[in-house]
């Protein structure tokens, strides 16, 4: 079974989505004696080039399609190819191929309510890129939210990798009226920001809330351990796996819906510090 990834292998390295995604995906397919074959590509060019390298050989049963873009070009090629395949995220409407589908507009409103909860009136989103739609889908939740709740929204795109990550969090913190609450779009940025914040001396959490959208052992680990929007990836890779199986079955092609992520709040996340914690963060990144 095939997946490919428009990943550096350094960012992939540093990802730790794709081994939990796979991880369940494999565990499902062993005991119909099928494996997943992963490629890591540069781009959609070569990726397109891989499934009809894989129609010609053979060397694949079957396809799970990741990061959808607009207008993506990869349902229309399987169908061409004659390759089946699931599309794992929302596919345009009407989609040519079965899709395993998560809410991501209705946890990142979910996350700003929390926020705004606890005080937070100046809030920024550090995306992945804007050219996926999950981006787009969890930037229209965040700006719906603030919007509704009159709260200022700041935004940076990042590429899921901790440079990135760390890039945007410094422009954010130099900022003349920085954030007091961070929402990143995984655990490798959202940790990255973490270490920048040390570095300008800024007291996470009760300077600067930080908080990520995939959760992880990274999460978990790091010093504060960093609040995070989370759900079971092992458990969305056997969904994928058992979705994709129903098809190579001959069953009628439908969506499913998996878990939606649910916020898991640590020690990243606290009550925004009024007094006088603008002018104490401003003074602290200048320093």
């Amino acid at each position: 079974m095939g997946i490919v990834l428009r990943r550096s292998p350094r960012q992939l390295a540093a990802e730790p989505f794709y081994g939990e995604l796979i991880g369940g995906m494999e565990e499902t397919f062993e005991p119909r004696g099928l494996h997943v074959l992963m490629q890591v590509v540069d781009g959609m060019p070569r990726e397109l080039e891989s499934y009809r390298h894989w129609a010609r050989t053979g060397v694949v049963r079957g396809v799970v399609l990741v990061d959808l873009v607009t207008r993506d070009p990869r349902p229309a090629l399987l169908a061409e190819l004659g390759l089946p395949g699931i599309i794992l995220g929302e596919p345009d409407d009407p989609s040519l191929l079965p899709a395993l589908r998560t809410d991501g507009y209705g946890p990142i409103r979910d996350a700003v309510s929390r926020l705004a909860e606890l005080g937070h009136r100046r809030i920024a989103r550090v995306a992945g890129p804007a050219t996926l739609k999950h981006t787009l889908e969890r930037t229209r939740g965040f700006i719906d939210a603030t919007t509704e709740l009159s709260m200022e929204a700041l935004l940076e795109e990042g590429d899921y990798s901790a440079e990135t990550g760390a890039a945007a969090t410094a422009r954010l913190l130099r900022a003349a009226d920085p954030p007091t609450a961070i929402v990143y779009d995984n655990d490798s940025m959202a940790i990255a920001g973490l270490s920048v914040a040390r570095e300008f001396g800024v007291e996470v959490p009760h300077r600067l809330s930080i908080l990520a959208w995939d959760d992880s052992q990274h999460c978990r680990l790091a010093r504060p351990a960093v609040s995070a929007m989370s759900y079971d990836v092992h458990q969305r890779g056997q969904l994928a796996a058992r979705t994709l199986l129903d098809v190579l079955d001959g069953a009628a092609p439908r969506d499913v819906w998996s878990e939606p992520p649910v916020l898991v709040e640590r020690g990243s996340t606290a009550p925004y510090e009024k007094s006088d914690a603008g002018v104490h963060l401003l003074e602290q990144v200048a320093e």
